[in-house]
């Protein structure tokens, strides 16, 4: 799973009850996985177009760009603005009259629809429910809206409703499909059947949808049904889509078109008749061809393409392909604007890349028109009202704004102070301003080299993301090795043409990107391979029902000995969010991380990762406590093509002392002896008795006491500096003023073999952080005391327990290929029990 088993236990050391300030956009929303539907089903703002709609004529477009809707002439390269102010508004669909557009409006923590008079230019709602409601299509008379709602039980169910004119009380929207709990096993989806995507046949009696019902995988197929509710459904064509289909009905009532990605990497426009049958495809390429829209005779199909990495508006002729670029070069603006130009510098005037976030004092952000718009996945409602919004510049940034006060934050990694300030823009007018970063700290000048071990380059996201392109989103956040961990998402693999053996072209002396992989299975936990020396490792399922790949086995430990055959680093990623408990039998527990590391097989840990960075330390420091010397490693999981995600390449980081120049294989030993510090603010700096971090030190038998040097710096504010020794907090350093700094030394006792690290954190989360809260961690100082190794009876007990159910999962499961897998399987687990019954003993 992308967040580990979900169990629970307090242990021994450790965090105050956490900090709930920060909570998903969207709540509700009662389904799993939020980071895949609201990226790639819910919109979400785009700095190009997202979403489009003809004109009942054919001669003009209506089109959602960068939170706003624009209304374009074909042949026309000006674009006039229609709808504006602090909300973010999607997803229009133009009424048959010409009258009206239905969109979807995000404000006030929901998405409700609303129809605008093209006329007057005036909105009025037509929902009020508080849920998110998406996807609003008129129906071919203009009497009724189909559209796609959570507002039942949290749950994507299909609604109508019939708008009233002049503005009175709408009717109340009448939910058309079942709610039905499937009891299938789906990884990525609710048990829970969903319905999504409609689009009205021609003559207005029938609706076609997408919905996953009676199918594990995807986001589903293709239903008809009649435009009335419980009405039955009936399945025309199933494919293992993954929420961006969005077929569209043909005028004359016998094809449909949609996105799909059959047997490719990336989404193209497809065509099947209604009655289903067998598709073909409309286009062709290595990109996304997404939100298709028949032109009202037929003729032509308006679309969304990401074939420049952005996203950008076509229009298409189905018959002969000719497609004609829709670009805005001039915008008419509702409201009265002006323009901000920002410019980024170092002390001595160098332009430097850096992370901007351009904010009215409502929170709605603003982008430049040529640039990648990201937005956070949680916020702190108490702080703001929508997600914190961003974009990368190359240290020159002009955008559009509205006239009035701006607030804009830059970031540029952790060795860089964070910079505020408020802009007046008044209107009409173009304001220069002058940002000058000071460094904090320069590590690579003492050998210290950031990275972030677990970036997917293309993941499903809005746009398409290339080497060059990641690579300057890399530098802006100031991180100097990205380790792009190519991998599955279900029936494809978007990156695969990239493997390569050692750095892309795109590296440089201070920059380098590697095309890794993470091992993606179902059952057993995730795993990253860094330095394949050979090839990629297929197929990347395990687990996977009712398919070919069902069965549990290979586990993990089998391919850590593929990758480690071929030279590789193997690191379990974004281990836990919440605390595991061995006790639980309430669900099934198959993580194989202890397993593996009683094998040693396991290199590093992402002690930070799409993840609780204090609840994993609890099971690291476990881990320790036993003998085991695992280093840290830090991965942001990040989707850096997508619109809407947990943070930018660099988040969470690594920093690795791997020497003066930057070297992809002294990186990785380095990082595998331990020299290493995780952190998405504070640096540490630490040492025991004169030695660094993922050194040794050997004593006699006996009790003395070490000297620490502790040291902080850090660009937001922490509340704790501790060193934890042996899963215990040895010593608390006190910090004073903006808590931003400390240098101490510190005397410790010492009497048995162990560890210690050293480890800062916040409360809370303090933006532009844009994590649970500010966290960081060396990996440990060893220390042997006589001929006694590290030993835990309690942590070792409490891995054999956990193994113990992993025994009782797997004997329990009938997936087999055959019995002998299942032997072998249960023969890896018990070697590793009797590892752990060992240490439990000593």
């Amino acid at each position: 799973m992308r967040r580990a088993v979900a169990l629970g236990v307090m242990l021994f050391v450790g965090a105050q009850p956490l900090r709930a300030q920060r909570a998903p956009a969207l709540r509700q929303v009662d389904l799993p996985h939020a980071y895949y539907w609201r990226e790639m089903y819910v919109p979400q703002v785009t700095s190009g177009p997202s979403a489009v709609t003809w004109s009942p004529d054919g001669t003009e477009l209506i089109y959602s760009m960068q939170g706003t809707l624009w209304r374009q002439r074909i042949g026309s390269d000006t674009a006039a603005q229609i709808t504006a102010g602090p909300a973010y508004d999607y997803q229009p669909d133009w009424s048959p009259d010409g009258r009206t557009v239905v969109f979807s409006r995000y404000a006030h923590d929901a998405i409700e629809l609303e129809l605008l008079d093209v006329a007057s230019g005036n909105v009025t709602p037509l929902t009020a429910n508080g849920a998110v409601n998406v996807e609003p299509r008129w129906s071919p008379d203009g009497s009724r809206i189909a559209f796609v709602s959570s507002v039942y039980n949290g749950r994507w169910h299909l609604f109508t409703t019939a708008p009233s004119d002049g503005g009175a009380q709408h009717a109340a929207p009448l939910r058309l499909t079942d709610d039905n709990d499937s009891r299938l096993p789906r990884y990525y989806y609710s048990k829970w059947d969903h319905y999504i995507s409609p689009t009205w046949s021609p003559d207005g009696k029938e609706i076609m949808l997408v919905s996953n019902r009676d199918h594990i995988h995807g986001s589903g197929g293709f239903w008809r049904m009649e435009a009335r509710s419980g009405a039955p459904l009936r399945e025309l064509r199933y494919e293992e889509t993954t929420w961006k289909a969005r077929p569209d009905w043909s005028p004359d009532g016998t094809r449909v078109v949609y996105s799909s990605y059959l047997g490719r990497q990336w989404n193209q426009l497809w065509l099947m008749t209604s009655e289903g049958g067998d598709p073909f495809p409309l286009t062709y390429g290595e990109f996304d061809v997404t939100a298709p829209r028949w032109s009202r005779d037929g003729s032509r199909i308006a679309c969304i393409s990401n074939e420049g990495g952005n996203t950008s508006l076509w229009v298409m002729d189905v018959l002969g392909g000719r497609k004609q670029a829709i670009v805005p070069r001039a915008r008419r603006y509702r409201e009265p604007v002006g323009t901000l130009r920002l410019n980024v510098v170092d002390g001595t005037g160098r332009s430097l890349s850096a992370r901007i976030s351009v904010t009215t004092p409502e929170g709605r952000g603003y982008a430049p028109d040529d640039a990648w718009w990201h937005a956070d996945e949680a916020f702190d409602r108490a702080e703001r009202q929508f997600e914190y919004p961003y974009f990368h510049s190359n240290g020159a940034a002009e955008l559009t704004v509205p006239a009035g006060r701006i607030h804009v934050e830059v970031w540029r990694g952790p060795e860089y102070p964070v910079f505020r300030a408020d802009v007046n823009v008044p209107t009409g007018v173009r304001v220069t301003h002058r940002i000058t970063l000071e460094r904090l700290d320069n590590l690579p000048a003492r050998g210290w080299w950031s990275g972030d071990v677990h970036v997917h380059m293309n993941y499903g996201g809005a746009y398409r993301n290339t080497p060059p392109h990641l690579a300057f989103q890399a530098r802006a956040e100031d991180l100097h090795v990205v380790e792009n961990l190519i991998v599955n998402k279900e029936q494809r693999i978007p990156d695969i043409s990239y493997f390569r053996v050692g750095p892309d072209p795109v590296s440089s002396a201070t920059f380098l990107l590697l095309h890794a992989q993470e091992f993606h299975t179902s059952v057993w936990g995730h795993m990253g391979l860094l330095g394949l020396g050979s090839h990629y490792l297929l197929p990347e399922y395990a687990g996977y029902p009712n398919t070919a790949a069902a069965s549990l086995a290979p586990t993990n430990a089998t391919i850590a000995d593929l990758a480690h055959e071929q030279g590789a680093l193997v690191g379990y990623v974004h281990p836990f969010d919440t605390k595991p408990d061995p006790a639980d039998t309430t669900a099934p527990l198959f993580y194989e991380l202890p397993v593996d590391v009683a094998l040693g097989k396991v290199d590093y840990l992402e002690v930070m990762g799409y993840s609780d960075h204090l609840i994993t330390s609890e099971i690291w420091y476990r881990l320790l406590n036993c003998g085991f010397r695992l280093p840290a490693a830090a991965g942001t999981d990040a989707f850096p093509n997508f619109a809407s995600l947990r943070g930018p390449p660099g988040l969470v980081r690594v920093f690795v002392h791997s020497g003066a120049t930057l070297d992809h294989r002294s990186w990785l030993a380095a990082l595998k002896a331990g020299r290493t510090f995780v952190t998405n603010g504070p640096l540490l700096e630490f040492s025991v008795a004169g030695r660094a971090v993922g050194d040794e030190i050997r004593l006699s038998a006996g009790s003395r006491r070490l000297t620490a040097r502790v040291g902080l710096r850090s660009n937001v504010a922490v509340d704790h500096l501790e060193i934890i020794g042996n899963g215990k907090v040895a010593a608390s350093i006190a910090l004073r003023g903006d808590r931003t700094a400390a240098h101490d030394t510190i005397s410790i006792p010492v009497s048995t073999s162990g560890w210690y690290v050293l480890r800062a954190y916040s409360d809370r989360a303090e933006l532009p952080v844009l994590d649970l809260y500010p966290f960081a961690s060396t990996s440990p100082i060893y220390v042997s005391v006589g001929d006694k190794p590290a030993r835990s009876a309690d942590d070792a007990a409490f891995f054999v327990r956990w193994i113990e159910r992993m025994e009782a999962a797997t004997r329990a499961s009938t997936a087999w290929n055959t019995l002998a897998e299942q032997a072998a399987v249960l023969r890896t687990l018990a070697v590793a029990k009797a590892v752990w019954q060992e240490r439990a003993q000593q």
